[in-house]
């Protein structure tokens, strides 16, 4: 089996964004180690979990835990991502800061 590229890490955190929505939550956490065990058990894949959780933040959203590394890529990034507008209109959280 190969491993999830980040358009694949995006698409689930967007099922579970618009699973949460649903609910009508206000938000969810996410952590990476969590996430990764929980799309590909066994698998080493952190960069590309890391990398597709940030992309994956809007305009509101927060990290909640950063790695000590420079390109925020580790076990302890855990970000929140709000929600309650997953309106395409929303900018990247890149964009904003």
């Amino acid at each position: 089996m190969d491993k999830f590229t980040i358009a694949d890490y995006i698409e689930k955190l967007q099922a579970k964004k618009e699973e949460a929505h649903n609910k009508q939550w206000l938000y969810i956490e996410c952590n990476a180690k969590d996430l990764m065990e929980e799309l590909e058990p066994g698998v080493k894949n952190m960069t590309t979990c890391c990398k597709a959780m940030l992309e994956a933040l809007l305009e509101g959203d927060i990290i909640l835990a950063a790695p000590k590394t420079k390109n925020m890529c580790g076990s302890a990034l855990t970000l929140r991502y709000y929600v309650d507008n997953l309106s395409p209109d929303r900018r990247k959280y890149s964009e904003v800061n």
